[in-house]
């Protein structure tokens, strides 16, 4: 309690959290995760973090740092440990049309983000389910990604400044706005995607990019993936580059969709194999002046591409939205994965990349091990296919952690055989934390183990994530 005492006396009493004022935050939102914390720390400004840090520093005091706590694989679970709220940390500095870029603090959420980029004509184009409640400090911690890498790339590419306060107190100022800077190690990659485990990033220096004059979007049938690519291509040169979204969404993600949310039931046919849905984002103003009918350029170049498609029996069939309003819902479908396979507690969620060409070869081979595994088990996936970022969940029939632990094996070993990633965009937090174990380079964790060791000697910044005990 004399710790309290003197934490509230940096922040003020009411920025000191106990008991029952600390166990909302306990609660991530999918319920996985719950946690007691000792206390919740809501400093308001980079000095505040500062002046804590030094504190719990020099008090060996474990420190989790806490944003929208969206996250998905325990990363700030903090069991009888001090959290570190960024919520109040929520000023965008500076918004630079001219030069494009935001100064925003880690307790911005990124929607808010969104809206003041919008107001300048221009967008911050990190998009996913949760920009509604996710903090950019979570976002630059586990490296988000989203359903926009395919044009922008994820977090770590919008990033060109950082402000870290470190395990001791200190705050290292990479507030860099340059786009060119060799002057040694590029130290702010380190951070991104540490989920807190190195220093607690408080602020970004973020590029914002020209803001779509219109969209072209369409739900596309497929009776299997290995047409895709040669339509991404397609789309690709037809639009120089300006595809933003290439999502996939297989027959029993439909099904449930549509069980679960008739509202959002798909507008192809009930037995289309594959739905793809693909979005171009048009900022030449030659590509949204309506033609004599109407139809806006872009529309018009989509279309003819999928007419054209069609008409070689690439894809089955496709609906293009004609209204804004039709556009939206197209993403409502998409957007509402994670509420689909909310609250299953013995789902094993996989979150996977690959390379483009064998995303199919994974799915097959996945398919017919889990049999031998799981005979009556559930394969829900929907994933970021431009990217070959593939969100592969099972629902087993069991309960039993081995069993369990061995279906996450299998889909470690064909991604490994494959040359693919066991974490893609969504961190390691405490949740591949075996897999971090099994399948990481040897050598690789002994380089982050030290690097930890260096910046946080003491092990106080979010222990117990990240990296598996040797």
């Amino acid at each position: 309690m004399d710790l309290i005492a003197e934490l509230s006396a940096i922040l003020g009493p009411s920025h000191v959290l106990t008991g029952t004022d600390a166990a909302p935050y306990g609660t991530d939102w999918m319920g996985q995760y719950p946690t007691r914390p000792l206390a919740v720390l809501r400093p308001g400004s980079t000095e505040e973090v500062s002046r804590c840090l030094s504190f719990t520093h020099a008090h060996g005091i474990a420190v989790v740092p806490i944003g929208g706590n969206t996250g998905l694989t325990g990363a700030t679970t903090a069991e009888g440990q001090v959290m570190l709220s960024l919520e109040r940390l929520n000023r965008i500095r500076e918004l630079r049309s001219d030069t494009r870029i935001a100064i925003a603090e880690a307790g911005v959420v990124l929607s808010r983000l969104h809206e003041a980029a919008d107001a300048e004509g221009l967008v911050f184009p990190l998009f996913f389910g949760a920009r509604g409640s996710a903090m950019l400090g979570g976002n630059l911690s586990t490296n988000a990604g989203g359903s926009n890498v395919l044009r922008y790339g994820n977090t770590r590419a919008l990033t060109l400044g950082l402000e870290v306060v470190l395990a001791d107190g200190r705050v290292m100022n990479l507030m860099s706005e340059l786009h060119k800077d060799n002057a040694g190690y590029d130290l702010k990659d380190l951070f991104i995607g540490a989920e807190g485990t190195l220093g607690i990033i408080t602020a970004a220096v973020l590029k914002l990019f020209p803001k779509p004059r219109a969209y072209a979007t369409a739900l596309v049938a497929m009776d299997s993936l290995a047409p895709a690519r040669t339509l991404l291509n397609r789309l690709q040169d037809a639009s120089g580059g300006a595809v933003e979204a290439f999502e996939y969404m297989p027959d029993n993600y439909m099904e449930r969709l549509a069980r679960m949310k008739p509202e959002l039931a798909s507008p192809l046919a009930a037995d289309t194999k594959v739905s793809i849905l693909v979005e171009i984002g048009a900022t030449a103003p030659r590509d949204v002046l309506p033609g004599p009918d109407g139809t806006l350029p872009v529309t018009a170049m989509l279309t003819e591409i999928l007419e054209s498609a069609a008409a070689e029996g690439l894809i089955q069939d496709a609906v293009v939205a004609t209204s804004e309003a039709q556009r939206k819902k197209l993403w409502s479908m998409r957007e509402t994965a994670a509420e689909l396979v909310a609250g299953g507690i013995n789902k094993i969620d996989n979150d996977i990349c690959l390379p483009l060409h064998l995303v199919e070869e994974f799915l097959d081979t996945a398919r017919e091990r889990l049999k031998a595994l799981d005979p009556g088990a559930t394969i829900f996936v929907v994933g970021h296919l431009g990217d070959g970022n593939l969100h592969y969940t099972v629902l087993p029939t069991f309960t039993d952690p081995d069993r369990i632990d061995e279906v996450r094996e299998m889909v470690e070993e064909i991604v490994s055989s494959l040359r693919g990633s066991f974490s893609a965009e969504h961190g390691i937090g405490i949740s591949k934390l075996p897999s971090m174990a099994r399948r990481k380079d040897r050598l690789a964790l002994d380089v982050m183990r030290t690097i930890k060791t260096a910046l946080d000697p003491k092990g106080l910044m979010n222990p117990g994530k990240v990296l598996p005990p040797e």
